[in-house]
């Protein structure tokens, strides 16, 4: 339908409306199936965002000869094998047409086989982890009802180096790093990569690292054998129960920076969630993040989110709300061009026809779109078939970076620090650091 494609493409048309009526029959509605944690702000993110791409699209007319779109919903509880029974009950029982995820990359590696089994289309709008682009590399026929519209960890890791290079090594003069890694495969990647790439590219040496279990509450002998290492700064990768090594970070005013991957502190209630113990935290995060300047496009989404959700955490979305919001739209307009979501094949190439550019003030700024099997990146020289479509060189004028540095101010703010292109603010060390 023209009307709903000129609304993806063009980013018109986006509000918060609410649904229509339950429909007569089966046969009347297409079924979209949310799989993620109920509790977590990263899920409630996602299923925000598809909630208000559907409200769009059911308001402007339905899908497919005007079929409304039904959300079912299946809560992972974070954890394996609920997330498991979760996609098994979304193709078994609600025999779902597509399924939009906010699964942690745990969880996701658990139910990709049920995915592979059942072959439902699926979007995954948190998970990084780039072994799972490395099944469609190497099986891309058993594989190739995924889609990642977020940068994969390799991505991150790359623009991270970067930051390394440029501000921890050549500005604060940083030669060491210590590790602390929560015990997930999130934290396995982005350790394997950051260790293979920090002291090569960015010439920082990694002296040790820490493995902890995500359930960890007392984190001072930690930070007692990070002090003892003679690392000049730690890298924290934690994105499960981030704001507790955050909070303890700062409140035991550990002598040396952290920066790294802490997930909570993405979130605009990361403040109120370290009761203020966050100054001075810096973070990886995809983009759109808090202090992230927004194109007009994301602006008018957020503003729409605020006034539907008001206050109900997470006040402000999640980078995957953004990208369940964008891409929930796009499978729909594959879906469009293709027919439906089956057969598979012509969804897929649809799927990966999609591309929407966004530009503030006249500069290319934030773009989904998908990397297309064999078309290899230039920086890397591997392909990323089905990630989404990302810009690891500066100056980023293919769209958007994988990632920005933010960084949260001792007095609560926080602020894009790198890359400079989307610097809203400068890098600091918290005041009890000694520089």
């Amino acid at each position: 339908m023209i009307k709903i494609l000129k609304s993806i493409l063009a980013g018109i048309a986006l509000g918060s409306i609410a649904m229509t009526a339950q429909v007569a029959s089966a046969d009347d509605t297409i079924k979209l199936g949310f799989i993620g944690s109920f509790a977590s702000d990263t899920g409630r993110s996602t299923l925000r965002g598809a909630e208000m791409a559907v409200e769009e699209l059911n308001a402007a007319g339905g899908v497919l000869g005007g079929k409304k779109i039904e959300i079912v919903k299946a809560d992972t509880r974070q954890d394996v094998a609920e997330g498991i029974k979760a996609y098994e009950y979304l193709a078994e029982s609600e025999e779902v047409d597509f399924i939009v995820s906010g699964s942690i990359d745990d969880v996701t590696l658990g139910w990709l086989p049920r995915m592979v089994e059942y072959k439902i289309p699926t979007l995954d709008t948190w998970t990084s982890y780039i072994g799972i682009i490395d099944k469609l590399v190497e099986d891309y026929d058993k594989h190739k009802m995924y889609f990642m519209n977020i940068a994969s960890d390799e991505a991150l890791a790359s623009l991270y180096v970067d930051f390394g290079k440029d501000i921890l090594a050549k500005q604060m003069g940083w030669k060491k790093v210590i590790i602390l890694q929560e015990d997930t495969a999130f934290g396995g990647a982005i350790n394997g990569l950051v260790s293979q790439l920090l002291a090569p590219e960015a010439g920082i040496d990694v002296v040790d690292t820490i493995v902890y279990d995500v359930a960890t509450v007392d984190f001072a002998p930690l930070f007692s054998k990070a002090e003892a290492s003679g690392a000049d700064f730690i890298y924290v990768i934690a994105s499960v129960n981030s704001q507790v090594v955050a909070s303890q970070y700062v409140k035991l005013q550990v002598p040396m920076a952290m920066t790294g991957i802490a997930v909570s502190a993405m979130g605009q209630e990361y403040w109120e969630d370290t009761g203020g113990a966050g100054g001075g935290i810096s973070t990886l995060s995809p983009v759109p993040s808090v202090g992230f300047e927004l194109d007009p496009i994301s602006q008018e989404f957020v503003d729409k989110y605020k006034a539907k959700y008001g206050n109900d955490r997470p006040k402000y979305p999640h980078f995957n709300g953004f990208n369940a919001y964008f891409g929930v739209k796009q499978a729909f307009a594959a879906a469009e061009k293709a027919g439906g979501f089956k057969p598979l094949d012509p969804w897929v190439g649809a799927m990966l026809e999609q591309d929407l550019k966004l530009d503030k003030d006249g500069t290319p700024w934030m773009r989904y779109g998908f990397w297309k099997p064999g078309e290899k990146e230039e920086r890397t020289g591997r392909t990323y078939p089905h990630n989404a479509r990302f810009d690891i060189t500066k100056p980023y004028d293919d769209g958007a970076p994988s990632m920005v540095v933010l960084q949260w101010g001792e007095d609560g703010v926080a602020r894009v620090v790198y890359p400079e292109k989307y610097a809203t603010g400068k890098f600091e060390v918290p005041s009890w650091v000694k520089k």
